[in-house]
């Protein structure tokens, strides 16, 4: 791990495209402002390992454990719910 000191406005470069800057330090609290491109996701630690852990469950569902109304049209993209 690479621990590095950082003032307020001070910024932290992650490859040419994330930029970290230290907004503001209050306390033992520290703000940070995060610019990354859109295709990057940013997540604080612990809603990372939520969508992780959902993800994980959804991959081990079986199709009998999706609900039966729902019908995807490939075409378009789009779940409908069937009228039965």
């Amino acid at each position: 791990m690479l621990v590095l000191s950082r003032q307020r406005d001070e910024t932290i470069m992650i490859g040419d495209d994330v930029e970290i800057t230290v907004v503001d330090i209050r306390g033992d609290k520290v703000r940070l402002g995060i610019n990354a491109p859109r295709h990057i996701q940013v997540h604080r630690k612990e809603v990372y390992d939520a969508i992780k852990r959902e993800n994980e469950a959804a991959a081990k569902l079986a199709p009998r454990d999706v609900p039966e109304w729902t019908d995807t049209d490939a075409s378009e993209g789009d779940i409908r719910k069937e009228a039965k």
